[in-house]
């Protein structure tokens, strides 16, 4: 009996613990919606290929565990600057380095232009018709832009461990979308262009870090309520696992009046605004004819050629590409 209790502890400490990003299910969901935001000039390309868009939504979680500098790029500790600092923190990061260094910034989390970083990227392998580049660094954004919509990912009390929470994390981006979005109004309308991705990014940021209190204060509050009733165990696979109670997860769905849904709808929108501004940035080409060509080598290395030359000639650039 003690190892029963002793195995079912392990794994419900691995459920909860292993939790520090949107659930492999939320994020193959909301890279799937992202394809049908897409205009019909890039919307074919991107439907050939949604199994692959969808699937390889999870690849920068599975490289937290052997990559060093991946952890940060899913975070950013705002309330390590200060209360104020979604208002002070720069949005370029060349002054943001200048003005907290980069070991520190690495330190906290660099999400916000870690997805500037990704869109110019994107651009880039539009630019030069490289058919894999343009699904990887697709299927990547798609991750990062998810990761900004969650409120925990925009504090140091990412789990809750600071207030006794252990588990919240898990709770409210996994197990919520698990158990309700299948009726979620996912019709977030077409992909628009973005002036400023980098601001975009940032404002993505803005709005999670603002829930955060209240996903912290009302789990809390409901939790008096609930005590022992919290929990209950599941079978998943071949597995029984510790999991907060249907009913528990319901009350606090309940209570937090839409904010996993929203967050789910503006992430979906975001990431299809994305990758078709990187598209119209690069000028526009024809990707229907990549559906199912693979270029050769030496085709990529001529496009590359092209985008430097192109890259030399532009005289001003746009606010976002400083």
């Amino acid at each position: 009996m003690k190892t029963l209790s002793y195995t079912l502890s392990l794994v419900s400490v691995f459920l909860f613990c292993s939790g520090f990003y949107w659930g492999f299910f939320a994020h193959q969901r909301i890279n799937r919606l992202a394809v049908f935001t897409l205009p019909p000039s890039i919307a074919a390309f991107y439907k050939h290929n949604i199994d692959y868009i969808t699937e390889a939504s999870v690849n920068p979680d599975k490289r937290r565990f052997s990559v060093v500098e991946e952890a940060p790029r899913h975070y950013i500790d705002l309330d390590h600057y200060g209360d104020s600092a979604i208002h002070t923190m720069p949005r370029s990061w060349q002054e943001a380095v200048a003005k907290y260094t980069e070991d520190t910034l690495k330190a906290y989390g660099i999400l916000p232009w870690h997805i500037n970083k990704m869109y110019f990227q994107l651009r880039d392998a539009f630019a030069t018709k490289d058919r894999q580049r343009i699904l990887r660094l697709s299927a990547e954004i798609g991750h990062y832009v998810a990761d900004a919509h969650v409120p925990l990912h925009t504090t140091e009390n990412y789990n809750g461990q600071l207030t006794g929470q252990h588990g919240i994390h898990a709770f409210w981006e996994s197990r919520l979308p698990e158990l309700f979005s299948d009726n979620y109004d996912f019709l977030v309308g077409q992909a628009e262009y973005i002036e400023n991705i980098q601001q975009e990014a940032w404002k993505a940021i803005a709005t999670s870090h603002r829930a955060v209190d209240s996903v912290l204060s009302l789990e809390r509050k409901l939790s008096v309520k609930f005590e022992e009733r919290r929990f209950s165990f599941e079978t998943k696979g071949k597995q029984t696992v510790r999991v907060y109670a249907r009913e528990y997860a319901t009350a606090y769905h309940k209570i937090l009046e839409g904010m996993v849904e929203k967050q789910m709808r503006s992430a979906i929108k975001v990431t299809g605004s994305i990758w078709y501004t990187a598209w119209v940035d690069a000028g526009q080409p024809d990707i229907k004819s990549l559906i199912n060509h693979t270029p050769t080598e030496e085709e990529l290395k001529k496009s590359r050629e092209e985008l430097e030359q192109w890259k030399q000639s532009i005289v001003e650039a746009r606010p976002h590409e400083n």
